[in-house]
């Protein structure tokens, strides 16, 4: 069945709130949600939506904790999330930290001991909508291991980048630094599916195609050698910066209990007023234009009003949001 992004919106925040979170901490989570279903990017958003909820009713999430935003330097500011959701604890930063990056030309954003954010893109747009370059990067549980190895060390650790545009990005990605995001491999168990050889390795390291095997063994990085070292930068990053956990020390994001997920993100906010940015991208911008079948990652992306949802997802969404 189609369901609009803004029933999707609702529906979420009404499940949230009705198992335990507080109105602001829902909203926030909701909207995310929804952004997520809005542009097409299934895995992070009702793909999640029940695991927040049997994480706040276990208490594996704090879903009232108010964040607290300092700044211990004029260009670093920090938001503890206090093992809440990572969307408010933004929500409160941003405009101290966007306000930093227009008076120094370069501000960075900490935010510590959060639950998983799960769609970075969902934030780095928002940084491009005040006119200022935004690049954020996570971690989360290991499940990837290095070139020629088997134990998973590292989690995805995506990266995503928004640069601001006339009235819209002028160019938007957000990727893990793994061959593959983990709710691909899944989504392919569920559907009783191989998955391409290259995505993971079972238990022994060998490569593999059933996604049973891949999910008792570890995902491989994209670009073998320079995804696995974009992966470190990421880890040292989310969790050095941050001081919350390494990838090494967080169970199952999806795990219904046991200890809070204790992630970080790290943001980088830069101002490009007076600056050459937007002749050159117009330049580069032009040269991708004229390259049929080429394009600027996120340039063109679609934004749904109304999505297609399973009737069971829908149902089940709508029995959280009763109980």
């Amino acid at each position: 069945m189609d369901v609009t992004i803004e029933e999707i919106r609702a529906a979420s925040e009404a499940a949230l709130l009705a198992h335990g979170a507080g109105a602001f901490q829902a909203a926030e989570v909701a909207r995310a949600v929804a952004r997520a279903e809005e542009t097409g990017n299934i895995i992070c958003g009702l793909y999640y939506l029940e695991s927040y909820c049997t994480q706040l009713a276990s208490g594996r999430v704090n879903g009232t904790v108010e964040p607290e935003v300092t700044a211990p330097r004029p260009g670093a500011i920090q938001v503890d999330a206090k093992l809440g959701f990572a969307q408010p604890a933004f929500a409160r930063a941003l405009p101290r930290v966007v306000e930093a990056a227009r008076a120094n030309g370069v501000a960075s954003l900490s935010v510590c001991h959060s639950h998983t954010c799960t769609s970075l893109g969902f934030f780095t747009e928002q940084i491009a909508a005040a006119g200022l370059i935004g690049i954020g990067m996570t971690n989360a549980s290991a499940i990837v291991s290095g070139p020629g190895g088997k134990r998973p060390i590292l989690g995805t650790n995506p990266i995503a980048f928004t640069v601001p545009g006339d009235g819209a990005p002028a160019m938007h990605a957000d990727f893990s630094t793994a061959a593959v995001a983990l709710g691909k491999i899944t989504m392919a168990k569920a559907a009783g599916e191989p998955i391409p050889l290259g995505w993971a390795v079972d238990a022994d390291g060998q490569p593999t195609t059933d996604p049973e095997a891949a999910l008792g063994g570890s995902l491989r990085s994209a670009a073998d050698y320079k995804g696995w070292a974009l992966g470190l930068l990421v880890e040292l990053l989310a969790a050095g910066m941050t001081g919350s956990v390494s990838s090494l020390d967080v169970k199952g994001l999806k795990l219904p209990d046991g200890p809070p997920h204790d992630l970080g993100q790290f943001y980088l906010l830069i101002d490009p007023q007076g600056t050459a940015l937007a002749d050159r991208f117009a330049r580069v911008a032009q040269a991708v234009a004229e390259e049929p079948g080429v394009r600027v990652p996120g340039a063109a992306r679609r934004v749904l009003s109304s999505v297609p949802v399973e009737d069971r997802l829908w149902a089940r969404v709508r029995e959280l949001g009763a109980a």
